[in-house]
């Protein structure tokens, strides 16, 4: 099974139990609720960027980044009502592949924190089924590299931005099940071997998560 298909599968879950909690009541959200978000997250890249020579010229081969599921953390602020500033963070471990005809190695496995702040708008915040939309910035640091197969990988840190969709289901006045998912748009430059292979790598991952809030 797919990471994605298990994500999936846990959101539909999650949908399928709504009705268990309609007994009871709703509280809505309200400026200045704190609301602490603990999820399952899956990211998964969309790397498959050409490999080239130091001069430009083509090898081949692609680089494919594979998916992580680890746990993460969101903290939202009710500016008012409806607007809620949230900071994410997490951290995931990714292996670099250059893949090609008849190439399937692992070059580089990294570590990478990529924390997201982002501006939220709940339209329906007394709702049994809550959505929001939101959009923002996140930042990706590669640490604790380790390089495979005999060759070297540096990654470079950068911005990127993001658009996010979700939905609250109120289990009870503070706790609530919290469905998640992000776009984040962000492209690497990948020095392989000193820049005799270089990529420019756009990992734009999509960042599924599940989990559940507690208002403060």
């Amino acid at each position: 099974m797919t990471t994605k298909l298990f994500l999936a599968l846990t959101v539909a879950a999650g949908l399928s139990a709504a009705p268990a909690f309609a007994a009871e009541p709703v509280t809505p959200k309200a400026k200045g609720d704190i609301v602490l978000n603990v999820r399952v997250t899956d990211v998964a890249p969309d790397a498959g960027d050409p490999i080239l020579t130091a001069a430009g010229a083509a090898t081949g081969l692609k680089a494919d980044v594979k998916d992580d599921i680890k746990p993460t953390i969101g903290l939202s602020y009710f500016l008012t009502d409806k607007l809620a500033i949230e900071v994410i963070a997490g951290t995931t471990q990714h292996t670099v592949k250059a893949v090609g005809p008849g190439t399937d190695v692992a070059v580089h496995k990294t570590w990478v924190l990529p924390p997201v702040v982002s501006l939220q708008y709940h339209p329906l915040p007394g709702a049994r089924f809550s959505p929001y939309v939101g959009a923002g910035l996140n930042y990706m640091l590669f640490y604790s590299g380790k390089d495979k197969n005999g060759f070297t990988v540096d990654l470079d840190d950068g911005f990127g931005y993001a658009l996010q969709a979700g939905a609250d289901i109120p289990i009870n006045a503070a706790y609530s099940l919290n469905l998640d998912v992000k776009k984040i748009w962000f492209d690497t430059d990948a020095k392989i071997n000193g820049g005799a292979l270089k990529s420019k790598v756009k990992l734009d991952p999509l960042v599924f998560s599940v989990g559940f809030g507690r208002r403060f």
